[in-house]
């Protein structure tokens, strides 16, 4: 799975929870793996800058 898979599965998730509990655990699993998207997002567009 990738990582942007994972992402919609975890807001999907997110959108069916109801357990104030488990919404807190998936909603810190979700900012990490967005942050983790981002950052990868990130390094791709600073490889892509060097190549130009």
């Amino acid at each position: 799975m990738t990582l942007y898979d994972h992402v919609q599965e975890l807001r999907a998730e997110l959108s069916r929870c109801c357990d104030p509990f488990e919404i807190r655990q998936i909603e810190a699993e979700l900012a990490a793996a967005q942050a983790e998207l981002a950052r990868q997002a990130a390094a791709f567009e600073a490889w892509l800058a060097r190549l130009e």
